[in-house]
């Protein structure tokens, strides 16, 4: 049954895309429909349409809120300490805390986004999901440039690949930990977060100017 509010649009699409955030993660996207989302949100159908146009409208916009998200996450970790381990190790402290508390953000940002902007006319969200995506890259880019100064990290990388597969290695790793909880405990004897220590380490390891005995990361 639709309900009658006076709250602003803005309330109401925050309420409905909260909804279908919920029924996305458990469910997948693509199995859910716009019926299921105006039962979870406590709307009738004709009203969900008020505020959206459709299920892809929603979904752009929860890809947009997660991106947002993701680079708060990253620009908080790179106003912390100096040296360039500690940053990478607060990175990953921060995405580790993002997926726990919004797992479906999380998800969201390892999904395609479609970049083709010449071929056809990009909703807003899509292009502005690309915007902050490359300051996300810009701000990975950013920790290379200054570790690679410091001396702490390698002269030859490759700063545009490098920042980008580092995302995608660390983002990568964080969900499939969470997948493998039990079996990492199972038949490694490890926590979670022992697992994770070991794989972020072994990245920053590829990464650093010359091996040493450094500090492992501190989860």
């Amino acid at each position: 049954m639709g309900r009658r509010k006076k709250e602003s649009p803005s309330v109401h699409r925050a309420q409905i895309a909260q909804a279908a955030s919920a029924l996305f993660l458990e469910h997948g996207a693509a199995s859910v429909s716009m019926d299921d989302i105006a039962k979870a949100a406590g709307y009738s159908k004709a009203t969900l349409y008020v505020y959206f146009e459709n299920k892809d409208e929603i979904v752009r916009v929860l890809t947009l809120e997660s991106m947002k998200k993701l680079a708060a996450c990253v620009r908080a970790a790179l106003q912390g300490p100096e040296s360039t381990r500690e940053k990478y190790d607060f990175i990953c402290r921060r995405l580790i805390q993002y997926q726990q508390d919004c797992p479906f953000y999380f998800q969201t940002t390892l999904e395609t986004i479609d970049v083709d902007f010449q071929n056809r006319d990009p909703f807003p969200e899509e292009r502005e999901t690309y915007q902050v995506g490359e300051q996300i890259n810009g701000m990975i880019r950013e920790l290379l440039l200054s570790g690679i100064a410091q001396g702490d990290l390698r002269q030859d990388l490759e700063l545009e690949p490098v920042s980008f597969s580092c995302w995608g290695m660390l983002a990568g790793l964080i969900r499939f930990a969470a997948n493998k909880e039990p079996y990492i405990r199972q038949t490694m004897g490890l926590s979670k977060e022992q697992f994770l220590q070991h794989g972020f380490d072994l990245l920053y390891r590829s990464l650093e100017s010359a091996p040493n005995g450094k500090r492992e990361a501190t989860i």
